[in-house]
C-alpha cells in the first residue's frame, strides 16, 4: 500500500527539458518534506521523463494539462493536490506556509499571487492586474491559473476533476465547479514565480486580445469545448492575421527595447550638470516620440493593407 503523504504535487509535462529542472530543484529545497511529486506526461520526445525520474518522481502517462493532471491526481496519495506548470519556481518555504494557512483556515480550495520572472515594467503590470482579478473575483466568477490551483483530494474527487472534453480554460472550469461546494481562498502567506514564455512566444498583446476571447466565450456562450482560439505558436493559417500578428509583436518589441533604454539612460543621466541633462532629456524624448510614431504608422499601414 502507498504511503500516505500529505501534499501530492502534480505537474503536466510536454518537452520540458529546459524548465523543470528549475521546478523540480525548488521542490527539492522545501523546508516542509512531507509531499510527493507526480508528473503527468503527454509523450514528451526530450529528456522530460527521465528528469522528473531521476528528481524522484513518479511519471504517468498524461495528455493535454487536464488530462495530466487528472492522471496525476489518480495515483496521488496525498491529502492536498498541488498543481503547477513546470515554469513554475517557489520560494524554500511555500509548501510549509501553504500547507499551514490551508491547515489553520480549513481551507479546501486555493490559489495564490504570482509574479513574473521578468524584470520588464509591462509584464509585472500584467500580472497585478491577473492577480487583481483573481482577488475581485473569488466570491462572484472564481477563477484561478492552473499552475496554481490548491485543493483537497476529496474535493478534487468529488467534482471529478478536470473536464478533459474542454479545450481551454479547464482550469477556471474546476474552480468554478468546486467553488460552488467549497469557497476559493487566495493564501495571503506565500506567492510564487512563473516565466513569461507564453507572452513572448503569443506576443503580450496578441494574448491579451486572446485571453479577452475566451472571457467573453465562458461568460456568453460557457465551456469552451472548440478551438475558438489559435493557441500555439505558428499556427496562423491566414496570412492578413499573421502579417498582423507580426506587427504587433514587433510594436510590442519596440517598446520593451524603449523600456530598457530609459532605464538604462535615466541612471547615467542622473550625473550630468542640470543644463546637459535638461538637453539630455529632450533629446531621449525626440527619439523616443520618433520610435513610436514610426512603429505605429507601421502598424496601421499593415491593417489598412
Amino acid at each position: 500500500m502507498a504511503e500516505h503523504k500529505k501534499v501530492s504535487v502534480v505537474i503536466p509535462t510536454l518537452n520540458e527539458e529546459r524548465d523543470l529542472p528549475v521546478l523540480l530543484d525548488s521542490l527539492k529545497k522545501q523546508t516542509f518534506r512531507d509531499f510527493e511529486i507526480i508528473v503527468g506526461d503527454a509523450g514528451s520526445k526530450d529528456k522530460t521523463r527521465e528528469i522528473a525520474e531521476s528528481h524522484g518522481a513518479r511519471v504517468v502517462q498524461g495528455g493535454m494539462p487536464g488530462v495530466g493532471r487528472n492522471r496525476g491526481a489518480a495515483v496521488a496519495n496525498g491529502e492536498y493536490l498541488f498543481f503547477f506548470d513546470a515554469d513554475v519556481i517557489l520560494p524554500k518555504d511555500f509548501l510549509a506556509k501553504a500547507v499551514s494557512e490551508m491547515d489553520e483556515n480549513y481551507v479546501d480550495l486555493a490559489t495564490c499571487a504570482f509574479y513574473p520572472l521578468s524584470d520588464l515594467r509591462l509584464d509585472k503590470i500584467l500580472f497585478a492586474f491577473a492577480n487583481l482579478t483573481v482577488k475581485m473575483n473569488t466570491n462572484g466568477n472564481p477563477r484561478a491559473a492552473g499552475f496554481c490551483i490548491f485543493i483537497t483530494k476529496r474535493l478534487f474527487d468529488r467534482i471529478g476533476g478536470f473536464d478533459e472534453s474542454l479545450r481551454l480554460a479547464e482550469d477556471h472550469d474546476l474552480v468554478e465547479r468546486a467553488a460552488k461546494f467549497r469557497p476559493l481562498h487566495v493564501l495571503k502567506s506565500t506567492s510564487l514565480k512563473v516565466s513569461v514564455r507564453r507572452l513572448e512566444k503569443e506576443g503580450r498583446f496578441s494574448l491579451i486580445q486572446k485571453y479577452f476571447q475566451v472571457e467573453m466565450h465562458l461568460l456568453t456562450k460557457g465551456k469552451v469545448k472548440d478551438d475558438i482560439i489559435e493557441y500555439e505558436f505558428g499556427n496562423f493559417k491566414d496570412e492578413s492575421k499573421e502579417t498582423v500578428k507580426k506587427a504587433l509583436d514587433e510594436f510590442e518589441d519596440r517598446l520593451i527595447k524603449l523600456e530598457s533604454q530609459y532605464n538604462d539612460w535615466s541612471e547615467r543621466v542622473q550625473n550630468l550638470p542640470v543644463m546637459e541633462r535638461v538637453r539630455e532629456t529632450q533629446q531621449r524624448l525626440k527619439q523616443s516620440a520618433d520610435t513610436v510614431a514610426q512603429s505605429l504608422r507601421q502598424l496601421f499601414s499593415t491593417k489598412q493593407s
